[in-house]
């Protein structure tokens, strides 16, 4: 059992660092109740310079982070403890397996899997991993590694505002969090999160994500491309992406084509991640479903789309029935699927924390 000398325990609130925003949510985790959140866009090429940073002198993510808790949150924020998510283009997850007699030696093997695997010396990077399944054949891992540079930004700018982190994980592993709970997670589930600049696609079985994979596509991909086949403004194209979309009407011929050379993309990249988890990933199952989330699932129709060219039901999660603002103003429709991720952050469970 963790001591927890001189801390009084809080449930933290969530931090959801990407390359395009940052947002901030609390939320009573018994009821369900969202307690404040908040948002702030960020400069991609700025934020990437303090992930880059070593010796901590970029200040725009700390800046950045100051201005969201003290100018853009609606209601308010009850703990200063914080789990933070870390961009998943910037991790690295692998499951694999090993003989049960050789688990006595386990942390000397995963730094061979991380040495051969991922393209990052050992030493740049933060290594965690943890048993997943054992039967009598095997012991299944799953390992996570990310950037100490990236990670290191995010903590500087977290302690800098006046938060305490207590964890740090990939942003994937806070939306498969909150499908476990709220979208049937349990079931073997391919979940492609479409942010604004990036697609993030994972394989999710019995709560744990197993691989995970992405291309440089999002929602702004979908808005570009639509202005540019229609040549309309950019605040007409995201008008008729997120009103329109792909659903039946006189404009679903010209943005199907406007948005299928980058939907093609994501489909092949999802074809990748499948195919490489059920050749390669010991104890694989056949997956059940496709939930797709974030900024960029606003798209009306790409569940559809999915499921046609995928073969696979397919469909666009929405867990916000399951909260609760009460008085708060919830944000507005079309912005809510940039929150999943940092909803599944701020309704971590204490005994996640602290196993």
């Amino acid at each position: 059992m963790a001591k927890k000398l001189f801390y009084k325990d809080k449930h933290p609130i969530g931090l959801d660092i990407s390359q395009t925003g940052i947002k901030v949510m609390a939320i009573d985790p018994k009821r369900l109740n969202v307690e404040g959140y908040g948002s702030l866009d960020l400069d991609p090429a700025k934020i990437q310079t303090s992930f880059d940073s070593l010796t901590g002198e970029d200040t725009y993510l700390s800046d950045a982070v100051s201005q969201l808790l003290s100018e853009n949150v609606v209601g308010n924020l009850p703990s200063n403890h914080v789990v933070i998510g870390v961009p998943t283009k910037h991790s690295y997850s692998r499951t694999f397996s090993i003989p049960p007699d050789q688990e006595k030696h386990l942390a000397s093997t995963v730094e061979i899997e991380v040495s051969q695997y991922i393209p990052i010396p050992i030493t740049a990077l933060y290594v965690d991993y943890e048993v997943i399944e054992r039967t009598k054949t095997s012991t299944l891992v799953v390992v996570s590694a990310i950037p100490r540079s990236v990670v290191d930004a995010c903590m500087r700018a977290a302690i800098s505002s006046g938060l305490r982190p207590v964890m740090v994980e990939p942003s994937i592993n806070a939306v498969a969090r909150l499908i476990v709970s709220t979208e049937s997670g349990s079931l073997p589930t391919l979940v492609v999160d479409i942010g604004q600049a990036y697609t993030d696609i994972a394989v999710l079985d019995k709560g744990t994500i197993r691989l995970s994979g992405g291309l440089s596509i999002g929602g702004n991909t979908f808005t570009i491309d639509i202005a540019k086949h229609l040549d309309t403004p950019l605040d007409r194209a995201h008008q008729l992406k997120v009103l329109n979309g792909l659903q039946p009407g006189p404009r679903q011929e010209s943005i199907m084509t406007a948005l299928r050379p980058s939907l093609n993309r994501i489909c092949s990249e999802i074809k990748k991640v499948i195919r490489y988890y059920d050749e390669r990933m010991e104890g694989a199952v056949k997956i059940e479903q496709v939930l797709v989330v974030g900024a960029g699932s606003n798209v009306p129709g790409i569940g559809d789309f999915f499921t046609n060219e995928l073969v696979l039901p397919a469909r666009v999660a929405s867990p916000w029935q399951h909260f609760n603002f009460g008085s708060l103003p919830q944000p507005n429709k079309q912005f809510r699927p940039r929150y999943i991720s940092v909803a599944g952050l701020a309704s971590i469970k204490s005994e996640d924390l602290w196993r």
